[in-house]
């Protein structure tokens, strides 16, 4: 899992209020990633025109001109309305992909190499994907419900097959709080990144935190909060998460498991 320290990661709000900067060179680093006025007006013609357009014809126009400001974009992808696209040149779109309407593709950075999409991946309406100097790779068959956030200060992997469902969170990266005489708004950064496995199933609401790995066949209950790492074919739920039972055992494992606990509390209580 790579790391990234509060030198490399992007801070969009000091960037964006630099005086030393003009308001052209502001817009070009946070939106375009490039200093040329071709592929700023490039990125102003076809965003404007297209990018709001609704029904099959938005559809058609964002297939045929898209590809013209992304990284790339592969056959049979569908993008909808009004979708942000910042850093366009950083996003790599793969083949048989859907995003839906209101989403953000925010691949910005200045070293990053930003978002990538493999094949068959659904993106739900209103999802936010963004990069602050860091990258995120979807691999094939991604599902991701309306509403989620993955936000990435180094790296975030989700692999194939993974069904995520609506409002869940994933933040690959931290503020620093060691000093108690400055605000933690102007302490640094840092990041570890999050890797998730094959297979895994996030409930609603899941939010999960940097520098977690989830183990492939993995299912996360609704509104946990997954702090450390979880084993693979694990079921866990909670605040924070905790393992629940193996799925390749079964409720039944799951009943021994508290069975003995219950045996242990009972003993630790006929000891006091």
């Amino acid at each position: 899992m790579s790391q990234n320290n509060s030198h490399d990661i992007m801070d969009t709000q000091k960037d964006l209020f630099d005086a030393k900067k003009s308001k052209l060179a502001k817009y070009q680093e946070i939106f375009i990633g490039r200093d040329g006025l071709f592929d700023m007006i490039k990125y102003e013609l076809i965003i404007t025109l297209f990018s709001w357009v609704p029904g099959a014809l938005g559809l058609f126009f964002r297939q045929l001109f898209y590809p013209m400001i992304l990284g790339s974009m592969g056959r049979g992808v569908a993008l909808g309305a009004n979708i942000a696209i910042r850093h366009p040149h950083k996003i790599h779109i793969g083949d048989n992909v859907v995003v839906d309407d209101n989403c953000v593709l925010d691949a910005k950075g200045k070293t990053n190499k930003g978002i990538k999409i493999h094949n068959g991946v659904f993106v739900g309406r209103g999802t936010i994907l963004t990069c602050h100097n860091g990258d995120i790779e979807l691999e094939d068959n991604v599902n991701i419900g309306f509403n989620c956030v993955i936000s990435s200060l180094s790296s975030i992997v989700i692999k194939k097959n993974h069904l995520m469902a609506a409002f869940c969170y994933l933040v690959g990266g931290d503020h620093d709080s060691d000093r108690t005489d400055i605000p933690v708004l102007f302490q640094g950064r840092s990041s570890k990144g999050i890797m998730i496995e094959d297979n895994v199933w996030l409930g609603a609401g899941v939010a999960v935190l940097d520098g977690v790995t989830i183990g492939r066949d993995t299912i996360i209950g609704a509104g946990a909060v997954v702090n450390k790492d979880v084993e693979e074919f694990a079921i866990a739920a909670g605040l924070p998460a905790k393992f629940l039972w193996d799925r390749r055992k079964g409720k039944e494992h799951n009943e021994i498991l508290r069975q003995e606990k219950s045996k242990r509390k009972r003993t630790v209580t006929s000891g006091d």
